[in-house]
């Protein structure tokens, strides 16, 4: 064995080996992605829940858009005002107080409700039942209710009942995740104390409505002509309810004919639903 060969061969391997390590440096240094302080330390109290419902892809993403001011410190809907506080203290800003909300099924057209225009077998998935005829419901704005939003909700805060997607309050976090995924569009953001929300989106006139669905608006108004605050308001067929007007007094559920405007009461930590004559209590749950 010639040793002379093999010092030369580990010399040569130590050389290349240790220029190579130089060059690493250098590039890292050059080629090195400057790091944003209050991005990391704001990543760092946010939930790591990267449900997307900040609009961002990801935590990291939505911490890094905060540091650079292009979203506001109580982008993240999760973490609620305590997460709020530890971000407005990490940009030095003042308190700024997180607005709740809560996501809301905008539908009461359960199975017995509502009149369908074939049986639906196949994949349980609402995009996929849409493809085939808008879905096995008459009514155009109905839930189809095989639970896509319960399949992208992190937080186990949706499950169909009776046909109907139904949010449970006590888990909903406001993310909106299930806003973006529902086909029909019928998942909407209400402020969490809401006391009263409209559970139908029909587009269409009375008659029609009627036709489809036992439960849908018909567009009288009367629940518009009753509000002393001017709060609800039928347009294009659809009742929707101004939250920053609405004082809570409960006429526009009296007054609404086919009792499809809800409202809700929260008694020693249950939460009553009711739609006109029809009342139950449930820990929690908009059923």
């Amino acid at each position: 064995m010639d040793v002379k060969n093999i010092l030369m061969a580990f010399l040569w391997f130590a050389l290349i080996s240790g220029a190579l390590g130089v060059l690493l440096a250098v590039a890292s240094k050059i080629f090195a992605v400057p790091v944003n302080k209050k991005a990391e330390d704001i990543e760092g109290v946010l939930p790591g829940a990267n449900c997307g419902g900040c609009g961002y892809t990801g935590c990291a993403a939505c911490a890094l858009a905060i540091a650079e001011g292009k979203a506001r410190v109580t982008a993240c809907t999760v973490g609620g005002q305590e997460t709020a506080d530890k971000i407005s203290s990490i940009m030095g800003t003042g308190s700024v107080k997180a607005k709740r909300m809560r996501a809301q099924v905008m539908c009461s057209g359960t199975e017995e409700c509502s009149k369908k225009k074939y049986d639906y077998v196949g994949v349980s998935d609402c995009v996929a039942a849409v493809r085939l005829g808008g879905g096995n419901k008459m009514c155009p704005n109905g839930c189809i209710g095989l639970g896509t939003c319960v399949s992208v909700c992190k937080f186990g805060a949706i499950k169909v009942v009776d046909g109907v997607s139904t949010i449970d309050y006590s888990k909903c976090t406001g993310c909106g995740t299930c806003v973006s995924a529902c086909p029909k569009h019928i998942i909407k953001l209400i402020p969490y104390e809401a006391a009263h929300w409209v559970g139908c989106m029909s587009v269409d006139n009375g008659k029609i409505t009627r036709s489809y669905c036992d439960v849908g608006c018909i567009s009288c108004k009367l629940c518009q002509k009753n509000c002393p605050a001017g709060a609800i308001t039928v347009d294009n067929f659809v009742a929707s309810i101004d939250y920053e007007k609405c004082i809570d007094c409960g006429l526009c559920v009296e007054k609404c004919p086919r009792k499809i405007i809800w409202s809700s009461k929260t008694a020693d930590g249950f939460m009553t639903i009711s739609r006109g004559d029809i009342d139950h209590s449930v820990k929690g749950t908009a059923e």
